[in-house]
């Protein structure tokens, strides 16, 4: 018998190969389907590449398991039987975040604009064309601008070595769901310490951040559709959501969920244009309004006008959203985000972050009041059916929380990178994210493909994710760059764009997906 007949026992040789046959015709016209698919995505030029990083291990560098605390140490705060150790200044580990390689091949591909998988990171046998067990190949160091890790947090050694102590002595698997099995003590004391930060009454974890957008505006839809029973809502019964038009993508995709459910409706203002909103509120006949808004946006580098939002919001009365993946930890004294920030933390009703990027980690978190954490937990449909976020992220996310409040030096440095930054270029910024718009799409490739022969890391932000014309460089500084990085950097810039000509402005008019 052979493998086939092993699978189909009860079938003949010619039914059995008449399925394959229908198996085959199916297979096929589904790859040309996608082939067709590639084809258009390479025309409108919207087909994406994965170029593999390889990370620098600088284990050499870190304090190892029983040091002693050298003087660079500035504390240590006990958390039951965990020590977490902070330092007072830059570490030769904390270099590691910025300073990445690529392959040879990998480099040779993206300087000439091939589409890649990231097959080339894997090396092969020849031959055979398995997993080779050597691989010698060259690599091209690289100094990162285009990441999200703003505190430089990701090679920490107390974050580190918080995962693997929970992993070593725990396992890695979540074990299910957080409404099933999933939600141990150590999301417990995350989330306290997050509510914490955003001076919140609780929080609720997520799997990541565009899970606890998608998780809240679901919720939000979820509301009108229960109080209705059934029925359409009257006009005055639906919950009118107001979104700034440069809002992320997971915010719009969770506004159009939520419009399924035929409670809510969608009202987009011009970008932090706080006089179109005021008017877009005035025409509003319903009084369950709710803004929605990035506070540090991720591409343009601006932030939200929120002393300009807290007025309208005390004039209309409506529910103040703030998703403030960028500026957590990364604004106000303590970390606490955009609105510690700009002093307003008890006008904002639900914060939204991530762990993903400032803290180095992984996951996102709503922070909220336990009626509503009550309410997104039991109808966010992105929480309640995603694995619970796995305890040794979880042990490290902690960690990070403590590391970030207690270093307070990071914040100085990436604020003091972002003022070196405009002084060396002339160039108004007012945030580590430096949106750089050249117009055209070739002109930002060509841009991105100059700084990665001079040995930056620069990636090239085209559409959709920004409107067409509007393609830009995208720079992050990190509290990890120094001076020295960023005069190498300018003086790489200096060579392809004209920095007078340059415009640093907020793109205009609609959502960017």
């Amino acid at each position: 018998m052979t493998n086939s007949q092993a699978n189909y026992p009860h079938s003949s040789p010619l039914s059995l190969s008449l399925s394959l046959s229908v198996l085959m015709e199916t297979m096929n016209l589904w790859d040309n389907l996608v082939e067709e698919a590639l084809v258009k995505l390479e025309n409108l030029k919207l087909l994406r590449s994965l170029r593999p990083i390889h990370l620098l291990n600088d284990q050499q560098s870190k304090p190892i398991e029983n040091e002693v605390l050298s003087s660079s140490i500035s504390d240590h705060e006990e958390a039951g039987k965990d020590v977490f150790l902070v330092y007072d200044e830059m570490q030769q580990w904390d270099r590691s975040a910025v300073e990445v390689q690529i392959a040879e091949e990998t480099f040779q591909r993206w300087v000439s604009d091939i589409p890649s998988t990231g097959d080339e990171a894997v090396c092969r046998d020849k031959i055979t064309g398995n997993e080779a067990k050597s691989c010698p190949q060259q690599f091209k160091k690289l100094l990162l601008f285009s990441g999200n890790d703003y505190l430089g947090l990701s090679s920490h050694p107390t974050i580190g070595k918080a995962a693997a102590k929970a992993a070593l002595e725990l396992g890695m698997g979540p074990r299910g769901s957080a409404l099933i099995c999933g939600y141990t003590n150590y999301h417990r004391l995350l989330e306290s310490c997050l509510a914490d930060l955003k001076m919140k009454e609780d929080c609720l974890l997520c799997p990541t951040g565009f899970a606890a957008n998608m998780a809240l505006m679901v919720a939000l839809g979820n509301i009108g559709a229960l109080l209705t029973a059934g029925r359409t809502p009257l006009e005055e019964e639906r919950i009118a959501i107001f979104s700034d038009s440069l809002n992320h993508a997971s915010i719009i995709d969770g506004i159009r969920l939520a419009e399924r459910q035929k409670s809510v409706e969608l009202f987009i203002y011009r970008h932090c244009d706080m006089s179109h909103l005021n008017a877009l509120l005035l025409k509003c006949k319903t009084k369950r309004k709710v803004v929605v808004t990035d506070g540090l946006f991720s591409m343009d580098g601006d932030f939200a006008p929120m002393i300009e939002l807290v007025k309208l919001r005390r004039k209309h009365q409506f529910l103040l959203v703030i998703d403030d993946a960028h500026g957590t930890f990364v604004c106000g004294k303590n970390g606490g985000g955009v609105a510690e920030e700009f002093n307003c933390e008890g006008d904002v009703d639900i914060c939204i972050g991530t762990l993903s990027k400032a803290a180095g980690c992984h996951g996102g978190f709503i922070a909220c009041s336990k009626r509503w954490k009550k309410l997104i937990q039991s109808r966010g449909r992105s929480f309640i059916f995603s694995t619970a976020m796995p305890v040794p992220i979880a042990a490290a996310a902690h960690a990070a929380v403590i590391v970030a409040k207690k270093e307070t030096w990071r914040r100085r440095e990436i604020w003091k990178r972002v003022q070196d930054f405009q002084a060396l270029t002339g160039i108004p910024i007012t945030s580590p994210i430096i949106s750089l718009i050249v117009g055209s799409e070739e002109k930002a490739l060509q841009s991105s493909r100059h700084l990665l022969r001079s040995g930056f890391h620069v990636t090239a932000i085209r559409p959709p994710t920004v409107p067409p014309n509007s393609c830009r460089l995208r720079v992050t500084l990190t509290a990890v760059h120094t001076m020295d990085d960023l005069k190498k950097l300018t003086t790489a810039l200096s060579q392809c764009i004209d920095f007078q000509d340059i415009s640093i402005q907020n793109s205009s008019g609609y959502a960017r997906l």
